[in-house]
C-alpha cells in the first residue's frame, strides 16, 4: 500500500516536472517580453537593449540608434495601450511567442516575437514582426 501510494506520488512529481520544463521556455520568454516593453515605457534604452540577440545588436549596434528604430517602426511595441500574451509555440532552440497589443492610437495589433535561446543558456529578442490584426495567423 505505501509503496502504491509512493509510486503515485512519484509519477505525479514527473509529470509535474516535464510539464514546468515544458512550460520554462515560454515563461521565460514572456517575462523578457514583459522585461522589455517595460523599459520602452520607462524610456530606458539601455535595458530595452539589453534583451536584444546579437543578431539585433549586429543590424543596430547602438542602443540609442535600436531605441529609435522601435519608436519609429514599432509604436505599439514602444507605447501599448495594453497588451496580452496569446498563443506560444516553440521549435527547437526559438520561441514564437503572439502578443496581442492595443497601440496608442486604438488599433489592434498582433506582435509575433521570436525569442531565441543564446549560447549561454538565456533567451535573447531576435526579431518582431508586427501584424495589423488581433489574433494574428497560425503560429
Amino acid at each position: 500500500m505505501k509503496r502504491a501510494v509512493l509510486t503515485s506520488a512519484f509519477a505525479v512529481f514527473l509529470l509535474g516536472a516535464g510539464m514546468s520544463v515544458a512550460a520554462e521556455p515560454v515563461d521565460t520568454a514572456q517575462t523578457i517580453i514583459q522585461d522589455q516593453i517595460a523599459a520602452f515605457l520607462n524610456d530606458d534604452a539601455a535595458a530595452a537593449y539589453s534583451f536584444a540577440s546579437p543578431q539585433i545588436r549586429g543590424k543596430f549596434p547602438d542602443q540609442d540608434i535600436f531605441f529609435e528604430m522601435v519608436k519609429r517602426g514599432y509604436t505599439p511595441v514602444y507605447r501599448p495601450g495594453n497588451f496580452a500574451f496569446g498563443r506560444s509555440k516553440v521549435d527547437g532552440d526559438t520561441v514564437v511567442q503572439e502578443v496581442l497589443i492595443s497601440g496608442p492610437d486604438g488599433k489592434d495589433w498582433t506582435a509575433l516575437y521570436s525569442v531565441v535561446r543564446q549560447p549561454d543558456g538565456s533567451y535573447k529578442i531576435n526579431g518582431v514582426q508586427m501584424l495589423q490584426q488581433a489574433p494574428g495567423p497560425e503560429i
